[in-house]
């Protein structure tokens, strides 16, 4: 298996005269455990030649590469891309054009929050074919492994997926969320990358009119051997995940519903609950 982390030394074949150009597998990893793959993105996975993989890939799910398989590394963390999302898009529009069909990887779903739309909506625009698969999301690995359902007829109605990071440059960045709709009862708000601007989160809510009482909880490393699962309320979970030192990839999870996790995370072994 050829393993390069830096995109830009990798160079497509070159392309031949009148060829068609390669199709495109964009393929949702799931939250990490390999077990949670899709059959369909197992299958893709072990018949791949080119993977361009994510910072959220588990080690676990790139095993299931062949070991003559290029693995390109194209993720993302915070402060640092290895490309930006237009690189990435250049890239497999290039590998395609070239000939070499090729599996895009992507943590949990590729439209949840994964960017999966725009690098379609790229691949569509250069006339490049491309199917999705599509993966269990972090939101929903989460929820099964910390015992926190998602939606409950006794605690929420709604369901609302939202991202926590930061948008702008510089001094003007901020999170920009609709706060009025996150923070109505009787719904379940799960927030995707906000453990850095969970302070900002919490009073955001609470100046919004959410109690500051509502239950809450951070999954850290959802579905991996070291989850850890840390419940508080609104007011107090940043000050927790100070306490607990709770780093990405974690999930933020509000609502009525968290209170249910007492009662399943008890049976659950994969839960770890880490505090109050």
């Amino acid at each position: 298996m050829s393993l390069l982390s830096e995109p830009l030394q990798f160079t497509p074949d070159a392309a031949v005269g009148g060829l068609q150009p390669a199709r495109v597998t964009l393929v949702g990893a799931g939250p990490g455990d390999p077990e949670l793959l899709t059959v369909k993105a197992a299958n893709a996975l072990r018949n791949a030649s080119l993977v361009l993989y994510d910072h959220l890939v588990s080690k676990a799910v790139l095993k299931l590469v062949p070991p003559g398989a290029d693995l390109v590394y194209v993720g993302k963390e915070s402060g640092h891309h290895t490309l930006p999302q237009e690189g990435i898009i250049d890239l497999m529009v290039r590998l395609a054009r070239s000939g070499r069909r090729l599996v895009r990887l992507k943590g949990g779903d590729p439209y949840i929050f994964g960017r999966g739309g725009e690098e379609a909506q790229g691949l569509a625009a250069a006339g490049v074919p491309f199917d999705v698969i599509p993966g269990i999301s972090a939101a929903q690995g989460a929820a099964a492994a910390a015992g926190i359902p998602l939606t409950h007829r006794d605690h929420a109605e709604a369901l609302v997926f939202a991202t926590g990071h930061l948008r702008g440059e510089g001094s003007e960045r901020s999170v920009d969320l609709d706060w009025a709709l996150l923070s109505r009862p009787r719904q379940t708000v799960v927030i995707y990358m906000g453990v850095g601007t969970l302070p900002v989160i919490s009073a955001q809510l609470q100046a919004h009119g959410l109690a500051g009482d509502t239950p809450a909880a951070l999954i850290e490393r959802a579905t991996l051997p070291d989850q850890r699962t840390v419940v508080g309320t609104l007011a107090t979970l940043p000050e927790l995940a100070r306490r607990h030192d709770v780093r990405a990839p974690a999930l933020i999870m509000i609502g009525t519903v968290v209170t249910v996790q007492r009662e399943l995370g008890a049976v659950l072994p994969a839960a770890m609950l880490t505090g109050r």
